[in-house]
């Protein structure tokens, strides 16, 4: 391995378009592993720790890719946490050293392409879905952003629990991959005004909420009373204005799911069931595109963009 130089996806400075080049690879330390890597998930997050409004005291120049899925000794594996692309060179390269605690052996049935979903998005619909809202057959479910990489997998693991799931997109595009997911209906509307009156025929016990803004106030408004509210995420804004006599009045339970914040025993709890959930067909993860290495900056742009549908994958391997 002594001097061994990887393609890799490098932040040289926060703002600055990312720049895939050569890098030493080091030899693994104590309880770390060297991976051959295959794909990288793309999430906001990534795009967020280009920007610096995470991780911005970060060394520079680093790696990028919170996540992703290789092989290690002879075995697939999800990578995620343990500092991967905020504390230390993350896994947007041909190979990474890792800590050997941030890898979970993927199932037997699972697809690489797939398990490199898992890491982010998988952890936190899994983890939303079966712990945080603990959704039921009884439940009736409304998923806000629901063409977006998680709330894809949403749709699917709370439709395979038996509940009844509408999806909200602001796309008429993206509706048949929320009816692919497994939605019974998919709402299309971009802005919030209005939402409430949309649902009424579902009458949700949960709403999964990714977008904050005035998108929340709507959701508290569109809940059965003794409802539960679970927030995740702000990409509409995030400030709004929410009706606290409606939450009190009804009784809303408001839960929040934040994964930076989550210890790690917790993220490869959800790693785990992610992963089982996918091996055994109860969730499913939609992916827009697999692009090139090369194409890391274009791929974060898209997400700026709102045009993915999905998740986007980076091919760690493919020709350059």
């Amino acid at each position: 391995m002594a001097g061994r130089r990887v393609r890799a996806a490098r932040l040289t400075g926060h703002g600055r378009p990312i720049e895939v080049a050569a890098t030493p690879l080091p030899s693994p330390g104590d309880a770390e592993v060297l991976v051959e890597m295959a794909y990288g998930g793309v999430n906001p997050i990534d795009r967020y720790i280009a920007l610096g409004r995470v991780a911005p005291d970060g060394p520079l120049p680093r790696t990028m890719g919170v996540e992703g899925v290789g092989r290690a000794g002879g075995r697939w594996v999800v990578l995620h946490g343990y500092g991967l692309a905020s504390t230390r060179d993350g896994v947007w390269a041909e190979a990474a050293v890792v800590p050997a605690d941030a890898t979970v052996d993927v199932p037997d049935g699972v697809e690489p392409v797939a398990a490199a979903a898992v890491g982010v998005a998988g952890v936190t619909a899994w983890r939303t879905v079966t712990e945080v809202a603990a959704v039921s057959p009884a439940d009736r479910v409304l998923v806000l952003g629901a063409s977006g990489g998680v709330g894809t997998m949403i749709v699917s693991l709370a439709r395979s629990i038996g509940a009844r799931v509408w999806g909200q997109t602001g796309s008429a595009s993206k509706v048949p991959a929320v009816e692919r997911a497994g939605a019974e209906r998919a709402v299309v509307v971009d802005r919030p005004e209005g939402l409430a009156a949309l649902v009424t025929d579902l009458s949700p016990t949960v709403v999964f909420d990714p977008l904050g803004g005035a998108f929340t106030g709507e959701a508290v408004g569109a809940l059965e009373p003794h409802g539960r509210l679970v927030l995740f995420g702000t990409s509409a804004d995030p400030r709004g204005d929410v009706p606290l006599q409606a939450v009190y009045r009804k009784g809303i339970s408001l839960l929040g799911y934040g994964g930076l914040s989550e210890p790690a025993a917790a993220l490869r709890r959800g790693m785990e069931g992610a992963l089982s959930a996918l091996r055994d067909g109860r969730m499913s993860v939609a992916v827009d595109s697999v692009v090139a290495l090369e194409a890391s900056q274009q791929a974060l742009d898209r997400l700026a963009e709102r045009s993915v549908t999905g998740k986007l994958v980076l091919d760690l391997q493919g020709a350059h």
